[in-house]
């Protein structure tokens, strides 16, 4: 199982696309607050989710209460400040992913904090500005059960 972490998502219909990746690959979902919606916004809803798929998601306070809580084995952040390519890092069962929100990405001291191996970036064009939350997540997520043989898919 692998751990997407939201730091302070802003966008419903990502999260709720998110939360539907989470119940199709055994993902665990932890959100940071603050959230810039409430979890029965009706954007939400729209990504067709049910209320089973909810169970996978876990809300913290801070980022500080989530490594508290959740103890993740290895985190990687995301950026488009990221130097390590996504393709070229190899991901293990346990490994946790954690996104910015979509107006500001993840904060800069906290991207430094975890030193430059962990933070991945996925290729691009140059001069593009960034991908979706939802579809990075999703690329990611894949990528990093691939390596893993789809372990519990069928």
């Amino acid at each position: 199982m692998f751990h997407i972490v939201l730091f302070e998502p802003e966008i419903p219909p990502n999260t709720g696309n998110i939360i539907r990746l989470c119940s199709n690959t055994g993902s665990q979902l932890h959100l940071i607050e603050p959230l810039g919606f409430e979890m029965d916004d009706k954007r939400l809803r729209r990504a067709g989710l049910d209320y089973s798929e909810f169970a996978n998601v876990k809300t913290h306070s801070s980022f500080d209460d989530y490594l508290e809580k959740a103890k993740p084995q290895r985190l990687f952040a995301l950026s488009t400040h990221g130097t390590k390519n996504v393709y070229d890092t190899e991901f293990r069962q346990g490994d946790a992913f954690i996104f910015g929100p979509e107006t500001r990405g993840l904060p800069k001291s906290l991207l430094l904090e975890m030193g430059e191996e962990f933070v991945l970036r996925i290729p691009m064009k140059p001069d593009n500005r960034s991908l979706n939350l939802s579809n990075t997540a999703a690329i990611l997520v894949f990528e990093a059960w691939r390596q893993c043989d789809f372990e519990g898919a069928v």
